[in-house]
């Protein structure tokens, strides 16, 4: 599976770290940016690619991160064919159900309130977690 990740300088060093834990379990990763640590930087500039790019390739998936991951979610839900959630702490159960009953293509991190463990742990899990298939559930996706 082909990962796409984008983020603005907030979420850059994790971004990095997260590039380096995906090409170690195997996954082939395409990184949209940043390239560099810059606090000038404009999130759209590195999201808009990567959610972009999910939305042409089905097979894939992306993770996006910024200082709260809401803004990055929001720009990525503006790309027809991106379903993006938003993890910044708390119950795991959040991430199950963005797979099992979302569908959810793009995982959006909130940089400034997940460590590297946690951040890890929550992608393992979302990447490993499939869509349940259930009717009810697709019906909805339907709906989008």
């Amino acid at each position: 599976m082909k990962i796409y990740l984008g983020t603005d300088h907030a979420g850059f060093e994790l971004k990095e770290s997260i590039k380096s834990f995906l090409l170690e379990k195997g996954y082939e990763v395409q990184d949209c940016g940043a390239f560099s640590f810059d606090p000038g930087d404009d999130y759209p500039d590195f999201i808009r690619p990567a959610a972009e790019a999910v939305a042409q390739d089905e097979s894939s998936r992306g993770i996006v991160l910024g200082g709260s991951g809401e803004g990055e979610a929001m720009v990525a839900n503006r790309i027809p064919g991106v379903r993006a959630t938003v993890y910044y702490g708390g119950s795991h159960e959040i991430i199950r159900l963005s797979r099992a009953h979302n569908n959810a293509n793009v995982l959006s991190l909130g940089a400034r309130f997940v460590s590297k463990e946690e951040a890890f742990t929550v992608i393992a899990l979302w990447l490993e977690t499939p869509f349940s298939e259930e009717e009810r559930h697709k019906r909805r996706l339907a709906k989008f």
